[in-house]
């Protein structure tokens, strides 16, 4: 399942007006649609989940969710409003929350045991601003920053708020008022100057500077195409360069490699190469089998596990996997798995590839995974056979100790271990994580052999430590159930207009309305007071189309509302009666926004019930051939009983008598089996028009 989550800024910015005659909303939305129809193209589009997130505050930031259908998805798009802050930093921590959430119920970071590739939920955050500044309710932010509380149980395990499968791709929408000049090839550019670009760099993603439409369909298809399951890795670069391409032949000036030239250049000019640090995607393959991604070796945690460690040490969200770069042959003996991922292309691949050189392997490492100082290989990077790609194969740890033990053991004692081949075996179990063990030991199972670890190698975790992820899961399967059943809910609409007490702008406070009391006398004076005496009181309000703040304070009333806000009033108090107040224009009672224009459900629940007509038409069907016949819901024999009275009981009575007159030399029934379609349709005739007695010339064509 891959999650697609759209992060929409909602902020009063993006309602600023496009050469396209729209506002940067509306052009928000059209991406979003877009993405989704390319997106379908795609047979692996049926495991996507689309998910859609505001700027807002929680929980009204989620418009759909994990239990959210694809229609409410469409529904709450079509619907979204530009009116609040640009809080960037807080709305990309809860799009983490929501997604880190399921991931702590679920267990699959495996905490201490191992970073599994194959247990992956991969989501690609797709945002969509604009060029505004960062603001806060209290001020206007120059960096991003993400709060560190957080509502997420087990967030303390992992310093970053995202994890390895999570990438953002930032849409930054920077298209003009007027048409901008169109040179004749699209490229978009990185917006560097944004905030969100280092964001995306460091979750493996790409922002997009948007300028035209075009530049934003081109960007939609480029970021279909990095839609991928995978997780991301750092890669980093130990030891000393590789020797150049073909050194050994002596001709070390003109043989070098146009990569191995620039790294020459590079190195003289004292820039570190591009290649040394990388951070990209590794692709993990779904099974076409299984319909999910398998694997068998995990990565290995970055200290040694010890079950006697009481608390758990946080890591980094993406593992920093270290390589070298001294060549040695690829290891493999039968039946004995391994992982093969590839590569996202990177100056990494690109380096390798351009060496040519698809036999040799450089190995990699995670430091501070061995109990002792130095750590040892879990795989090893290799070009592939045909120097298309670039990938990384996981292997059991410290393979080039175990695989010659197996060999040996395979082929030289028959599965049959020595005492000396298991002292070797010990102590090679020694230097092997713990978490290590239950994929050890299936895989010898696959191979035939014999059980050679321990039972209670596999409790690499204390007690406390398992008690606590249990903790944990339980408090996040909690606060899951609880932002589920958040995700829709909305205030409820208020009672009424509430009289609060009198503003310094009131102009109960003026002074020169305090002087004019005193001269009227006291019998004014009364009415200062009974303007204070309802300041506790309720209007209450039955259109709920009414805005409150019209009828709080006159201060509060925007500037473009102040001449209809006048004629409403002078309306109302010109009235000679008050049931004529009208308190909304006649225009604004049936107008309606263009995006609900089209929702004719909402209008037809509102009807009434449509009444019976008062003479309904009586439903005539064809029965018994008559098409005059009119259907009364009624058998017939009541219906003859009921038009012709006694004379049809009689004739029913005759037609019974002569019934039971006829021959029983055959069964009932078959006599009229055999007659022709002629004489059925002659008696149906002749029963009809309600004569009950058989006709007899019918009867006795066939002489009985």
């Amino acid at each position: 399942m891959t999650i697609i989550l759209f992060l929409i800024d909602t902020s009063s910015s993006m309602n600023q007006r496009t050469y396209i005659g729209t506002s940067l909303i509306d052009v928000a939305k059209a991406a979003v649609e877009t993405f989704m129809k390319i997106r379908s193209r795609d047979p692996v589009c049926r495991w996507d989940r689309y998910m859609l997130l505001t700027f807002e505050e929680p929980p009204a930031n989620v418009k759909a969710g994990w239990k959210e259908s694809h229609a409410t998805f469409m529904n709450e798009l079509k619907n979204l409003k530009a009116d609040g802050l640009t809080v960037l930093g807080a709305s990309l921590k809860h799009a983490f929350d929501l997604l880190n959430m399921n991931r702590m119920q679920s267990g699959i970071d495996t905490y201490g045991q191992g970073r599994c590739p194959f247990y992956l939920e991969p989501a690609v955050i797709v945002l969509i601003t604009d060029r505004g500044r960062l603001t806060s309710p209290n001020s206007v932010q120059l960096e991003l920053n993400l709060p560190m509380n957080s509502v997420v149980p087990g967030c303390e395990l992992t310093k970053e708020p995202f994890r390895w499968d999570q990438r953002i791709f930032g849409l930054v929408l920077e298209i003009p008022a007027t048409p901008p000049v169109d040179n004749g090839f699209v490229y978009i550019p990185v917006a560097e100057t944004h905030p969100i670009n280092a964001m995306c760099d460091v979750t493996g993603g790409r922002s997009y500077a948007i300028l035209s439409q075009k530049m934003l369909n081109a960007a939609l298809e480029s970021l279909v195409q990095k839609v991928q399951a995978g997780v991301v890795i750092n890669f980093e670069k130990i030891g000393p360069d590789p020797k150049p391409v073909n050194e050994e032949n002596g001709d070390v000036t003109n043989q070098y490699g146009e990569n191995d030239k620039r790294e020459i250049e590079s190195q003289g000019s004292g820039a570190t190469p591009a290649w040394h640090s990388n951070r990209k995607l590794i692709y993990v393959q779904r099974s076409a089998q299984k319909g999910y991604s398998v694997g068998h070796w995990p990565i290995p945690e970055a200290y040694w596990p010890d079950s006697s460690i009481q608390t758990l040490s946080p890591r980094t969200a993406q593992p920093v996997v270290q390589f070298s770069c001294t060549a040695c042959e690829p290891l493999v003996i039968d039946n004995l798995p391994f992982d093969k991922y590839e590569l996202e292309p990177s100056p990494l691949t690109q380096y390798i590839l351009e060496r040519k050189q698809p036999n040799n392997c450089w190995q990699v490492f995670v430091s501070n995974s061995a109990k002792f100082d130095f750590c040892h290989p879990f795989g090893y990077v290799k070009a592939s056979s045909n120097l298309s790609c670039v990938n990384l194969f996981v292997m059991p740890y410290n393979y080039p100790v175990l695989l010659p033990l197996l060999d040996e053991l395979f082929k030289v004692h028959k599965s049959k271990p020595t005492k000396n081949w298991r002292q070797q075996f010990d102590s090679y179990l020694k230097t092997m994580p713990v978490y290590y063990a239950g994929p050890l030991r299936k895989a010898l199972q696959r191979m035939g052999a014999p059980s050679l670890i321990p039972d209670n190698m596999e409790n690499c975790l204390s007690y406390s430590v398992i008690t606590y992820l249990k903790k944990l899961k339980n408090q996040a399967k909690i606060e899951m159930d609880r932002l589920i059943a958040s995700v829709g809910q909305k205030l409820p609409p208020p009672d009424g207009l509430k009289v609060n007490l009198r503003t310094k702008a009131s102009i109960v406070q003026r002074k020169d309305f305090n002087q004019l009391l005193q001269t009227m006398g006291g019998n004014m004076s009364n009415l200062r007071q009974e303007l204070f005496d309802y300041n506790t009181f309720t209007v209450a309000v039955q259109d709920p189309e009414i805005k409150p703040q019209y009828f709080r304070n006159p201060f509060d009333i925007p500037r473009k509302n102040l001449l209809d806000q006048i004629s409403r009033m002078r309306t109302n108090f010109l009235q000679v009666s008050p049931q004529n107040s009208k308190l909304i224009d006649d225009d604004y009672i049936h107008s309606i926004p263009v995006q609900q224009m089209g929702n004719y459900q909402e209008y037809l629940k509102k009807m009434p019930a449509t009444l019976r007509e008062i003479e309904t038409q009586p439903v005539r069907l064809h029965m018994f051939g008559n098409p005059f016949k009119v259907n009364k819901n009624i058998m017939i024999d009541e219906a003859d009983e009921a038009v012709f009275g006694q004379q049809s009981r009689s004739k029913k009575t005759s037609q019974d008598t002569l019934v039971n007159s006829l021959p029983r030399k055959r069964k009932p029934g078959k006599s009229f089996t055999k007659r022709s379609s002629h004489q059925t349709a002659s008696i149906a005739f002749n029963y009809d028009r309600s004569c009950c007695c058989l006709p007899t010339a019918c009867l006795s064509k066939d002489g009985k």
